[in-house]
């Protein structure tokens, strides 16, 4: 009997492509630099991942939000790199965006920058409401620092977005 520190996990079969794979395994990030194109290229991305498991319906709404997260995230932390992350957990399409941009100690400060963050995104913030999403940021919890921005989209109300 081979010991199970010897072998080697099998292979699964290849997909043969009539299928998506599931929304289980939607999981993609992507970094881009802190620059005013950014945002087109994560609006691509996330066009081809939702196409890619077959969610085109919640492009409209998933390819403006993630424009808008992208470049407020741009423009409170030029310059340096924006990492987003696309997930798809419990029926919900899950948008986050970390910067470099760290919370003030200050109050007033802080509040001031909160305030900027907010105002950035108000379309996005409309659109996230429209699909009965949810939306916020805070301070990241990864190393380094900075604020994550997210939004969730539910796929029902991203669906209805913008109808065929």
């Amino acid at each position: 009997m081979p010991s199970p520190f010897m072998s080697c996990p099998v292979t699964p079969p290849a997909p043969t492509g009539s299928e998506p794979p599931s929304l289980d395994t939607l999981t993609c990030s992507l970094t881009v630099p802190g620059a005013p194109y950014s945002a087109q290229i994560a609006r691509g991305a996330v066009r081809s991942v939702l196409h890619a498991y077959r969610l085109d319906p919640l492009a409209p709404a998933a390819v403006q939000v993630t424009g808008e997260l992208v470049a407020a995230a741009w423009r409170l932390d030029p310059g340096r790199s924006l990492y987003l992350s696309v997930r798809y957990r419990d029926d919900s399409l899950r948008l986050s965006v970390y910067d470099g941009h760290a919370s003030h100690p200050h109050p007033r400060l802080a509040a001031h920058c909160e305030a900027r963050r907010r105002a950035a995104l108000r379309l996005m913030a409309v659109v996230v409401r429209e699909c009965g999403g949810a939306w916020g940021f805070g301070e990241s919890r990864e190393p380094g620092g900075g604020t994550r921005t997210w939004a969730s989209l539910p796929r029902h109300g991203a669906a209805d977005y913008l109808p065929a």
